[in-house]
């Protein structure tokens, strides 16, 4: 390679630092060698976690605590295999994470030759739980995927995306002077139908709105029209703090108890923005959310808008836009809402009060764990949690005030081991903001190896384990269901 011309390698790390990376993790094998040379020629700081699953569960917590895109990097076959379930989660969550990987050379693709790390089709694999999986073929195609996929991040429903880059490309030598960064930037909602559901709102007596995680962005716009609404707000776990569980109207993320369901069920019309109201929203508790009023359903994904529950106003858009327009319209409409939120306010504090007589049987005892970390850790804090007893009671009891300060894998694909890779990226990215780790002992088994991690980058990341010996979940599963006790109760060791 004669002097000045650069990489394949070294000039994608180049590309994403234009994008604002500031992180990469991932773990570097024989394949990867000449990313890793860009990575080291660039600004961009390499995080090495100690399996490349927490690779992609650092990605993602950086992601959800920054807004920004989270970055991994994985060698062929078995680094991919083993990235695909925080992939996955990602993919559920609906969370931006570029993961980029080596594949074997392109002569032998998909021929099964034995190679090294080789797969029948790492792509096709890939492709159940990203928005979209590329194998480049030619270098010159690298940033126009690259461009494909943040207009997919910024534009669409954020999702994972999968670049793989054969290992003779890699190394070969390119020429992007002339490309362009993508500018795509999210569909705007319909100013009629917005207007129509303003005017629908307006006239309901019994208003209520849930904001789901597709709202993160969108907390300011958010509280204007429910303050002006004088509307009951209900967030799911994925929208904690978007509209701040202190506030008068909110009735925090408490969708899955009977009593605010029944609320929905017979409110007047119900707004629900950016979310699946999928079964997760109301775990356990089966069924689906009903609404017996009418339903107006904002979404950036046009398959999302008719999935679980149909609209009567399906309104396909931007969150923050389409939120914006309709407080507009009601704020015109010179609305009176000081009764109506008098009302709300009562409403809202006696749904609560209600509620208590469904929570979980040991909600009263993990209540005072979250009470503790509320009163100890400041707004901007954030919590990342794991699939544990105490977070099912966490995700309804513990107050979060502001947006992506709650970060949790129990919604969708519900993973164990999310939340200490998590903090890591969340940490990474959030330097300023003290960070909590709440994780059962069952699921630190799955990622304890990234305390190292933690101790190499000097973070001051709290853990609070619940340690009940194993599994304890599935444990009073099988005793509820009268199943003798298999594999649920495990040797932990002294972890303190």
């Amino acid at each position: 390679m004669s002097q000045g011309t650069r990489s394949c390698g070294i000039q994608l790390m180049k590309l994403l630092e234009d994008y604002g990376t500031e992180f990469v993790f991932g773990i570097p094998g024989v394949h990867t060698l000449e990313i890793y040379r860009g990575i080291a020629d660039s600004s961009v700081r390499h995080v090495t976690p100690r399996h490349e699953q927490s690779a992609g569960f650092m990605a993602d917590g950086y992601a959800r605590a920054t807004g920004k895109v989270g970055v991994c990097c994985l060698i062929t076959g078995p680094g991919v295999t083993n990235a695909a379930t925080p992939l996955a989660q990602s993919y559920s969550d609906s969370v931006p994470i570029l993961a980029i990987s080596s594949v074997n050379k392109t002569s032998s693709l998909e021929l099964g030759q034995g190679d090294l790390h080789e797969l029948n089709s790492q792509s096709k694999l890939s492709a159940h739980f990203t928005a979209f999986s590329q194998t480049i073929l030619s270098t010159d195609s690298v940033p126009e995927v690259i461009a494909r996929a943040y207009a997919t991040f910024n534009a669409s429903r954020p999702r994972p995306v999968h670049v793989e880059i054969p290992i003779d490309l890699i190394n070969n030598p390119v020429n992007w002077s002339q490309f362009r960064e993508s500018q795509a930037h999210p569909p705007q909602a319909d100013h009629e139908l917005l207007r129509t559901a303003a005017k629908a709102l307006a006239k309901a007596n019994k208003p209520a709105v849930i904001l789901g995680g597709g709202c993160k962005d969108s907390a300011a716009e958010a509280a204007e029209l429910v303050e002006v609404l004088g509307a009951p707000v209900v967030t799911t776990f994925a929208g904690k703090g978007i509209i701040s569980e202190d506030h008068p109207l909110s009735l925090g993320s408490n969708l899955l108890h009977p009593p605010v369901l029944d609320f929905l069920k017979q409110a007047e019309i119900v707004l629900a923005v950016g979310t699946h109201l999928s079964e997760t929203d109301i775990w356990s508790r089966g069924g689906d959310i009903e609404f017996d009023g009418q339903l107006i359903r904002i979404d950036i994904d046009p398959s999302q808008l008719y999935r679980n529950a149909p609209p009567d106003i399906p309104i396909l858009g931007n969150a923050s836009h389409a939120l914006a327009e309709i407080a507009n319209h009601l704020n015109s409409m010179n609305l009176n809402p000081a009764n109506s939120h008098a009302e709300s306010r009562l409403l809202v504090s006696n749904l609560l009060e209600s509620t208590k007589s469904h929570w979980y049987e040991n909600t009263p005892v993990h209540i005072k764990v979250w009470d503790k970390i509320r009163s100890t850790l400041p707004d901007h804090g954030i919590v990342t949690a794991d699939s544990t007893q105490l977070v099912y009671s966490g995700n309804y009891v513990f107050k979060a005030r502001r947006p992506r300060t709650y970060l949790t894998s129990t919604t969708g694909y519900g993973t164990l081991g999310y939340a200490l890779p998590a903090a890591i990226g969340a940490q990474l990215g959030k330097p300023d903001s003290p960070v909590v780790c709440v994780i059962g002992d069952g699921g630190l088994m799955f990622t304890i190896q990234e305390l190292a991690t933690a101790v190499e980058h000097r973070l001051p990341i709290v853990i609070v384990l619940w340690h009940n010996d194993g599994y304890g979940e599935i444990r009073d599963n099988f005793n509820e269901f009268g199943i003798p006790l298999v594999g649920v109760d495990l040797a932990i060791p002294n972890i303190i």
